[in-house]
């Protein structure tokens, strides 16, 4: 079963996200935070939302306040500040935490998938980045360094985009 089938998530605006939308799109699943030194990246999401969404690609940002408490705002908080601050417009989820014991099921599937260097298990920091082929599978997983427009993940996006 894909994420698509086996998890249910919260949107940001309350009521279910229903995953099974994205069905058929690459999505792009990142962990964000409005206080952080890499909360900049909004910029660059949105950039690829703009131009890949046409494509059957979606960003899906997901808050978690695990890393030095850099998301404590409330949901129309986080709301209003990407709206204003970074013009956000891709989907994003309830706040959650995707480490430790209370990890949610999303990120309990997410966190098998390896990156570059090998990397699998828990979130590194925020902006850590999951890409999910057309029929949910994780096929590339970006550190939070990595900047959502570096040559590596267009290449990765393009390369799941539905045919």
């Amino acid at each position: 079963m894909s994420v698509y089938d086996a998890v249910e998530i919260e949107s940001l605006q309350g009521g279910p996200a229903n995953l099974s939308q994205y069905r058929g799109k690459a999505v792009l699943i990142v962990n964000v935070a409005s206080k952080c030194g890499l909360t900049p990246q909004y910029a660059g999401l949105e950039r690829l939302q703009e131009t890949y969404g046409p494509r059957g690609f979606t960003v899906l940002g997901v808050p978690c306040n695990q890393f030095m408490g850099q998301e404590p705002g409330t949901s129309a908080e986080i709301a209003e500040f990407c709206s204003a601050t970074y013009g956000v417009t891709f989907p994003m989820t309830e706040k959650v935490d995707v480490n430790g014991d209370g990890r949610h099921p999303l990120y309990q599937r997410l966190v098998t998938a390896a990156d570059a260097e090998g990397h699998t298990g828990d979130i590194r920091w925020n902006f850590e980045k999951i890409l999910l082929d057309t029929s949910g599978n994780a096929v590339a997983r970006f550190s939070p360094q990595t900047e959502p427009e570096s040559p590596e993940m267009v290449a990765a996006i393009e390369a799941a985009l539905p045919a």
